[in-house]
């Protein structure tokens, strides 16, 4: 809609708070930086994981300018006043959890630093089909410039955290968590959306964890072989961090199971790989990953991998193992529907007339 006096609203809004830098206050172990001062810690209600070199400013200013191209926004400057401002407001078309609630405000800031964004859901909120949930208001070309890099990550995000939400849920008492299998470049966004789905991340990449997975295994000589070599190079190079080996038999589990009876070790995981077995009716067999968690009774971390889905996660959960990872929460998102929209009246019509509101 066109600017008019706004009457008072119950969106929860950014505040001009917590500055401390020239270009802004947020700074993380991943790179925040905001050029902005009023985007405040109260959108980013969940925090980003940690990365050493990751720099999420520098991803939105490749998407922003992949879609401006040489020329900008052609359509926009063809039809749109640049000194007409609207209010344009986010639209949910369908239930899930919203995610990507922050990233949205540095994509609007990193546009034009005069928007105001307001919000009346936070990342992790559940949304309906139908509410509007959040609102944009300035300069009705920047608004679009930014609208479609925003959705983007917003309903990618969303996704995310919507079937991480579900299958947390589901897999209680043990802990979901995603893999490496991310979109890339968008690595950190991807594992932000799982915290912000209640689930929990695997290692960041190949810097902050051993895993010792079956091809490190085969080249190795065998898993025993393979966690000694770990073993060593960690007290040659004086470092300290988590250390999981991949199991793909019991037999391998006993194997590891008499190196750390005689060993010091630095191992903390033993991950049973495909040891959830698919049956023709649908149903999983985990009777060989309930024997191997009986087997490690407790002295490592256990984590079931392999035939997890929705329908089988809450049946793996129940086996007694630490941790459940599933590639499926980041290599297979749907996106969650979510519009943009400057008239909302007109998009309420269509979207009752298409069911998508």
């Amino acid at each position: 809609m066109l600017r008019t006096p706004r009457s008072p609203c119950v969106f929860f809004s950014r505040s001009p708070r917590l500055i401390a830098s020239k270009r802004g206050f947020i700074r993380m172990s991943a790179t925040i930086e905001t050029k902005n001062p009023r985007i405040g810690w109260e959108s980013m209600v969940i925090k980003p994981p940690s990365h050493p070199t990751y720099d999420i400013n520098a991803v939105i200013k490749l998407a922003l300018a992949e879609d401006a191209g040489d020329k900008g926004d052609v359509t926009s400057m063809a039809t749109v006043p640049g000194d007409m401002e609207v209010e344009a407001y986010f639209l949910a078309k369908e239930d899930g959890v919203v995610a990507g609630v922050a990233l949205a405000e540095m994509i609007f800031d990193e546009v034009d630093q005069s928007l105001k964004v307001e919000w009346t859901r936070k990342d992790g909120d559940f949304v309906h089909k139908g509410m509007q949930f959040g609102k944009v208001y300035g300069r009705a070309h920047s608004i679009v410039v930014a609208e479609r890099v925003a959705l983007n990550f917003m309903q990618r995000m969303s996704g995310i955290a919507t079937l991480t939400k579900a299958m947390a849920d589901a897999a209680y008492p043990a802990h979901i968590l995603e893999t490496r299998k991310t979109a890339p470049g968008l690595r950190l966004v991807d594992k932000w959306a799982v915290l912000i789905g209640g689930g929990k991340n695997h290692r960041m990449g190949l810097f902050d964890m051993v895993m010792i997975k079956d091809n490190h295994i085969s080249v190795a000589g065998g898993v025993a072989n393979a966690i000694k070599s770990v073993d060593q190079f960690l007290k040659q190079r004086n470092l300290q961090m988590g250390v999981e080996v991949e199991t793909r038999t019991l037999d391998e589990v006993k194997e590891v199971l008499n190196y750390a009876a005689h060993e010091k070790t630095s191992l903390s995981r033993i991950m049973l790989d495909n040891m959830v077995v698919p049956l023709p009716n649908g149903d999983v067999d985990t009777s060989m990953l309930k024997e191997a968690v009986e087997l490690i009774n407790g002295r490592f971390e256990t984590e079931a991998s392999g035939n997890v889905t929705l329908e089988t996660v809450h049946k793996i959960g129940q086996s007694g193992v630490t941790f459940i990872s599933s590639g499926a929460l980041t290599h297979s998102v749907k996106a969650l529907d979510i519009s943009l929209k400057i008239d909302m009246e007109l998009a309420l019509q269509v979207g009752r007339r298409t069911k998508r509101a």
